[in-house]
């Protein structure tokens, strides 16, 4: 992945280009003019076995022209209605292209719909692509619609549990919340949780002071379940103050680098300071804040190393849930979309269940989708 916006959003722009030209060619060649490599005609019906027909009767060409102009859904439903169109909606090349041209408008990913960064970061070769990804497959995994259709085809077993649990007297999920979205951010997104109740009501006053960066604070979720959230800052609010003022860069309090050597090579990695380690080891989950905005320097494997030191299995139960709010100031505000973040992150080398959600600062936009999927983990870990 490239660690910029601009480089990766002109190369997914110049993938898309080049799908589409592809396309372009096999729509236009006949079949004569197709060379060795081209992928085996789509299937013809057995005569008598389906009504024909007009859009079936036309050449092949023209259907994946055709089809091209379809929504995702729309192809599936397509794919619905014979064989032999559900063998023809199952074009790779052409769901390759919706999965190119629809993961930067994509909210949310999590740890189990993550594209594979191959599949849309490498040069496309239908001989070898046709055999190692099912691009249909990796779409409807993915795409944010899909994760919300099958989690609602699940069974029930979730309602019967929380109603169950709220006839015991349980102690508030406690979750863990730092970043670097908290502190760099132009709009802050504490301060608009504080004080926008018609979103998140606050039901409990900041209490729990650690070291000068960071207190918790107790909300209600949906007039129903309480939660807390110790919030983490790298430096006090003084320093912060400055930093901003001076325009230079805090150093970052909660953490101490420790020195290694790996094979011949030193290694750096860091660890988190006595008060944040008592905090690790009593949360429930943590919540990561991170900068997602396009205009903005990022040193994403400098984040990965302070996440892994929060997330440390030495600290706590190794499976605690993770939500990473990729965070923007306003809607205004160019974003990198959120795929590109989590590679950037490279959360899929994560252990533990892990969800990135888009998150507006100045609206919260997207944070209670973020806060629904913690809770709903968190609990599921409780019950177990």
């Amino acid at each position: 992945m490239a660690a910029g916006a601009g480089p990766r959003g002109a190369g997914l722009e110049a993938a898309v280009r080049g799908g589409l030209r592809v396309l372009r060619e096999r729509w236009m060649r006949g079949p004569r003019e197709r060379g060795g490599t081209a992928p085996a005609p789509l299937p013809t019906p057995p005569d008598g076995a389906e009504g024909e027909s007009a859009l079936q009767m036309l050449p092949i060409d023209v259907q994946l022209n055709i089809m091209s102009f379809l929504s995702p859904q729309d192809l599936c439903h397509l794919g619905s209605t014979s064989c032999y169109w559900r063998a023809a909606v199952q074009d790779p090349l052409l769901w390759r292209y919706f999965l190119l041209r629809d993961l930067p408008s994509w909210t949310s990913v999590d740890w189990k719909s993550l594209p594979d960064v191959e599949i849309f970061n490498k040069a496309f070769s239908e001989v070898s692509d046709n055999a190692l990804y099912d691009y249909m497959a990796v779409y409807k995994r993915s795409c944010p619609q899909g994760r919300r259709s099958l989690k609602s085809s699940r069974p029930r077993y979730g309602a019967v549990t929380s109603f169950l649990q709220s006839l015991v007297t349980q102690a508030e999920p406690r979750f863990a919340m730092f970043g670097p979205g908290l502190e760099e951010l132009d709009d802050s997104l504490v301060q608009k949780m504080m004080t926008c109740p018609e979103i998140l009501l606050v039901a409990g006053l900041p209490h729990r002071q650690i070291h000068g960066i960071g207190s918790g604070v107790s909300f209600q979720f949906n007039n129903s379940q309480k939660f807390n959230i110790v919030t983490l800052y790298s430096t006090t609010s003084v320093e912060r103050r400055r930093a901003r003022e001076e325009q230079a860069v805090a150093v970052n309090k909660m953490f101490y680098q420790e020195n290694s050597i790996v094979g011949n090579q030193q290694a750096v990695h860091y660890s988190v300071i006595a008060q944040v380690r008592k905090v690790c080891e009593v949360v429930d989950g943590f919540i990561y804040v991170a900068n997602a905005e396009a205009q903005k320097e990022h040193d994403r494997p400098e984040e990965l190393a302070r996440i892994l030191a929060m997330i440390d299995p030495a600290l706590g139960p190794p499976n605690r849930p993770l939500l990473v709010l990729s965070c923007v100031s306003h809607a205004g505000v160019k974003r990198i979309p959120c795929v590109y973040v989590a590679h950037q992150l490279q959360l899929n080398l994560l252990r533990q269940p892990w969800m990135m959600q888009d998150t507006v600062a100045a609206t919260l936009d997207g944070l209670l989708n973020g806060i629904e999927w913690l809770l709903e983990e968190a609990n599921s870990k409780n019950a177990q």
